[in-house]
């Protein structure tokens, strides 16, 4: 839940939730004194209230009127479909499978898109089906017409680019907006777009990071989930740059994702907020 800050706000959604004996396994609450907003994250006891999450929708509704709120239920029984996109790199493709196939990223992934045919074996190794989606430099929207009717197909609630390394268009971006995480290999906002090791090193910086983010039609400027980095110096070539990065890369994306797949990211405006 988020809104306009003012005095009472836990109270009130706390006193509805002890009225109908429910019990809160977990509770988060955040003001944004500059933007004058509240957040708020419970997780509830679903068989310790007496209805359904319909009836608790219909109950709350009028709470949420009287405070301006912004709010949404989620039933943590049921899995986010996630569909992972990727290309030829596959450290953070691998390191997400590997999370899922032992129980850490509680998820259905119902297919892996991909525009070249590389990961294909791995992919398949895990049980799940792998399409390959070339891409024609002269005509990219045949790839990206395929690439939306697969995850309508699919019928996904995330999309995950783990190194995908392609600019998805407007239509999509928009369409799926708060529903698209991407891996920047970059701690933005330094190093946006292509080769951003090869910019750091010409920086000569002595950080260099990775930023998980939600993808908007704006390229690598969409809300910040997660991000981390790791020092280098000036004995580092670029080689060494991209090495070290790649375990930055896959860490802060399978945290942000996980993140997300709790529902632990509220987004407001261009930034979030994150119940870890």
């Amino acid at each position: 839940m988020s809104c306009p800050d003012r005095v009472g706000i836990v109270a009130r959604i706390s006193s509805f939730i002890a009225e109908h004996n429910g019990t809160i396994l977990e509770a988060n609450h955040h003001a944004d004194q500059q933007a004058g907003w509240f957040f708020i994250r419970n997780e509830i006891k679903a068989n310790s209230l007496p209805f359904g999450p319909e009836k608790f929708s219909e109950l709350v509704e009028p709470i949420a009127s009287e405070l301006g709120m912004k709010w949404r239920l989620v039933d943590s029984a049921r899995k986010h479909r996630v569909v992972l996109m990727c290309s030829k790199q596959s450290h953070c493709l691998v390191d997400i499978l590997n999370r899922w196939h032992s129980g850490d990223l509680e998820c259905d992934i119902p297919c892996v898109i991909s525009n070249h045919d590389t990961l294909r074996s791995l992919v398949e190794w895990y049980g799940i089906p792998f399409f390959h989606v070339p891409v024609d430099s002269s005509n990219k929207q045949a790839h990206f017409e395929q690439v939306e009717t697969l995850i309508k197909q699919h019928r996904t609630d995330t999309v995950v680019l783990a190194r995908y390394m392609q600019i998805l268009p407007q239509s999509i971006c928009q369409e799926m907006r708060g529903r698209i995480i991407n891996i920047h290999h970059s701690f933005l906002p330094s190093f946006v777009g292509a080769k951003p090791y090869h910019q750091a090193f010409e920086r000569g910086v002595k950080l260099i990071g990775a930023t998980c983010h939600y993808v908007t039609s704006e390229l690598d400027a969409g809300p910040i989930i997660e991000q981390d980095v790791v020092r280098i110096s000036h004995r580092h070539e670029v080689e060494d740059m991209v090495r070290l990065g790649k375990d930055v890369e896959k860490m802060v994306l399978s945290r942000g994702l996980l993140m997300h797949l709790e529902d632990r990211v509220i987004v407001h405006g261009n930034k979030t907020v994150v119940f870890d």
